[in-house]
């Protein structure tokens, strides 16, 4: 094999944490990150794995939710954001939300750090020089048009793109503490959490009913013309589009007022509640859960204050909008994240059609490990569809159908889900030998696919060493 280091292009979650699997394993990496040099419409600072909209990684329960479990496996593995998160944790009930500035700065010393990475601070525009044997393209879904133009010219697809809105950020001590209070839902204590991690805010139906029509009314960022038809990724939807989905859409959504009991009415249950989450260590900023928007800057604040005890609200930041482009993976992505139109470049991260941090970040854990066992002149373990990982990476490079019919946006973003785990192939049963129904059956079937994923992940570690360094 040659001597020659691997090459990372991207220093968001997903190459970050290909680079460090790739150092950890023994192998040269060279990152390559465009920022300072040129910066983005969404990222604010230079720092490697910046986060640029919301600081939560979800759910942190690795036994009845499809993320806990991702997150489980990304720890066995020694993932460098998964370490950095813990180190650098919020409260946010049962959820693992960071301070952002810390998780970064940690991020970008350890691999700054560590001996054999190099990092370089440029653009890499157009393809990677054809000496580069082995590259992982990380760049996200703000990819420089240049490589992305280039790699798209390879595949002889059109690129696809949807909107990703960027949530508002309120300075904690604007809060009106008289009208708000701390609680998370259903009172669940997460990782670093009370129980009481979340800032509600409270609404009764003529509340709930005047905002709806503000958002509705409210001026929205304009589109270009070539971006008149890109569609949303249904995960991360700006509020005032689900207003206008139909009125009831927002309380049945970010929100959602069950499990909350406003202590100083206990009685009376709220018609609606708007969540804020700790965004920092120091808990001086709280961001606004679910509350992604494009309403321009003048609008977004003025209907923003009509929630109660947000009437004096001072932002950190304001929500924004940014198009993200995505690669039509099942059909030009091999079961090893490469390209098969020029296999010594593999992607990783929100590029391959992956959704969210911790996604994106799993992603490039495994495309670092295949790259550095190819590097090792070792063959390239696939994680098995089973584990959480095995089965994102399944949607992305094969788990979709992809027929001329569905056209060229049939592959959509994906969340890692239990939808994408094989199914159980047994009936459930309780204690005196029925089978489950309903609730009771919907927890015990998420229990049996993550202790099956962890267990399955144990055995292929175990019989991987090769991929598990």
């Amino acid at each position: 094999m040659s001597r020659q280091p691997i090459h990372v292009i991207g220093g968001g979650l997903a190459g970050s944490e290909a680079a460090w699997q790739i150092a950890s394993a023994g192998a040269p990496v060279v990152l390559h990150e465009m920022r300072p040099e040129r910066g983005t419409d969404a990222h604010k600072t230079d720092g490697l794995a910046e986060l640029v909209c919301s600081n939560s990684f979800r759910s942190d329960d690795h036994e009845s939710n499809a993320v806990g479990q991702l997150h489980w496996e990304m720890r066995q593995l020694g993932s460098l954001i998964m370490a950095k998160g813990d180190a650098h944790q919020v409260p946010a009930g049962g959820a693992l939300a960071v301070d952002r500035d810390g998780f970064s700065a940690a991020v970008t010393a350890a691999l700054e750090a560590h001996p054999l990475v190099s990092i370089e601070r440029r653009e890499v525009a157009g393809l990677p020089p054809a000496d580069w044997s082995s590259v992982i393209v990380a760049t996200g879904p703000l990819t420089s048009p240049a490589l992305a133009e280039s790699v798209l010219a390879l595949t002889g697809e059109n690129e696809l793109a949807f909107f990703d809105a960027i949530a508002p950020i309120v300075y904690r001590d604007s809060v009106d503490m008289d009208v708000a209070w701390f609680q998370s839902r259903y009172d669940k204590a997460g990782p670093g959490g009370t129980g009481a991690d979340y800032l509600n805010c409270p609404m009764d139906k003529e509340q709930y009913e005047a905002f709806v029509d503000a958002l509705i009314a409210g001026d929205k960022t304009d589109f270009k013309e070539w971006e008149a038809n890109t569609p949303y990724f249904d995960g991360c939807l700006p509020i005032e589009v689900m207003a206008e989905r139909g009125r009831e859409t927002l309380r049945h959504g970010p929100m959602k007022p069950m499990g909350l009991t406003n202590p100083r009415d206990p009685l009376v249950k709220s018609h609606a509640v708007v969540q804020l989450r700790q965004d920092n260590a120091l808990g001086t900023l709280f961001n606004m859960v679910g509350f992604q928007t494009k309403l321009k800057y003048g609008d977004q604040a003025r209907i923003l204050r009509l929630i109660p005890g947000l009437e004096n609200a001072e932002f950190a930041r304001l929500g924004g909008l940014h198009r993200n482009t995505y690669l039509n993976a099942p059909k030009v992505l091999d079961s090893q994240l490469r390209l098969k139109a020029e296999p010594r470049l593999r992607f990783a991260g929100q590029i391959t059609g992956c959704e969210g941090y911790v996604e994106s970040a799993a992603v490039g854990l495994m495309a670092g490990r295949m790259a550095a066992a190819e590097w090792h002149g070792r063959p390239v373990s696939l994680t098995p569809v089973e584990t959480a990982m095995g089965a994102l990476i399944n949607h992305i490079t094969g788990g979709h159908i992809v027929t001329i019919d569905e056209g060229p946006r049939s592959f959509q973003p994906m969340n890692i889900n239990f939808g994408l785990f094989p199914p159980i192939g047994t009936a459930l049963r309780n204690e005196t030998g029925k089978r489950m129904r309903g609730p009771e059956k919907a927890l015990a079937r998420k229990r049996a696919l993550t202790a099956r994923a962890k267990q399955v992940m144990a055995n292929w570690m175990g019989g991987a060493p090769e991929a598990a360094f």
